[in-house]
């Protein structure tokens, strides 16, 4: 054998070599982030648990809770009125007509079992979040675990800001519109439990998702994807998709509900371009800083 062919020979191993270590190092890590994801599984599920405990307490007071007149948000909501006559009375929500009927055997046994498992989901959230900042911290140099040393509370306060958000606000004034709305007398109202019981969920969720706005725009600016100059230049164009998710969200004829459920998603967009001014700031001064350095 050549010298040539040699050489080729003992290079494509050491190829072969780097190529099955980067392999193993890739699987292994699956099997790390595999172990974190059981350990959250394995939280959500006593959670879920325990949740059953609280069955009544879950489904009469906190589901049924924005069908019920008596809703902390419809008595703030007649308050108000009764303070500010000129907001006009349609904003007093007295009345949910509407009938909630189960149509399957196991109907209200699967309503029981998704409830306290979305329930043990929302309770979960934030050790699911540590474990995934667990799986990341060995990864991040020095500085980047120090910036990044409050992401699981600064996640969980947002998430379930979000929740409260979408439970007290959203969810009632959607759910009152959707049952009271009509399209003729003749025809009534009679809703499935698995619709109402997605409707709540969703927009419950889908609330708390949002309001991880600022920490998707964190995650972004860090990868230098998203910047302060765009998200002020596009401010104009988030104003109007902000009032048609109102809009969406909260089908109401008045317009001060459009803009209580709008008010908190400018806020959070706001946030959102102080938090990328402040990573670049911070990128500046590092790149700056050693430009300086080396200068010197």
């Amino acid at each position: 054998m050549s010298d040539t062919k040699k050489r080729d020979l003992i290079g494509a191993i050491k190829e072969k070599g780097k190529t099955l270590e980067a392999e193993m190092s890739f699987f292994d890590h699956i099997d790390v982030l595999r172990k974190h994801l059981l350990r959250a599984l394995a939280v959500v599920l006593v959670l879920t648990a325990g949740a059953f405990y609280f069955t009544d307490f879950i489904f009469n007071t906190i589901i049924m809770g924005p069908k019920n007149p008596n809703f902390w948000t419809y008595r703030m909501m007649c308050k108000l009125v009764e303070r500010f006559p000129s907001i006009g009375s349609d904003f007093c929500i007295t009345k949910i007509d509407a009938k909630i009927i189960n149509t399957e055997m196991a109907g209200q046994f699967t309503l029981q079992l998704n409830s306290c498992v979305m329930v043990g989901i929302i309770l979960g959230i934030p050790y699911l979040l540590f474990e995934i900042w667990l799986f990341v911290k060995p990864a991040l140099h020095d500085n980047e675990r120090k910036s990044a040393s409050g992401f699981v509370a600064f996640a969980s306060f947002l998430f379930f800001l979000g929740i409260m958000f979408g439970y007290y606000l959203i969810c009632p004034l959607s759910i009152n519109f959707l049952t009271n709305f009509t399209v003729s007398p003749e025809i009534e109202n009679t809703f499935t439990i698995d619709s109402y019981l997605s409707s709540v969920m969703t927009l419950t969720i889908g609330s708390g998702v949002i309001f991880q706005l600022p920490v998707i725009i964190y995650i972004l600016s860090k990868l230098g994807v998203m910047t302060p100059a765009f998200m002020r230049s596009s401010r104009r164009y988030s104003t109007v998709l902000i009032l048609i998710v109102a809009a969406v969200v909260t089908p109401t004829a008045d317009p001060y509900t459009m803009l209580i459920v709008a008010a908190p998603l400018f806020l959070l967009y706001e946030l959102s371009i102080i938090i990328s001014a402040n990573i670049e700031r911070k990128k500046n001064k590092e790149l700056y800083g050693v430009s300086t350095i080396r200068k010197n």
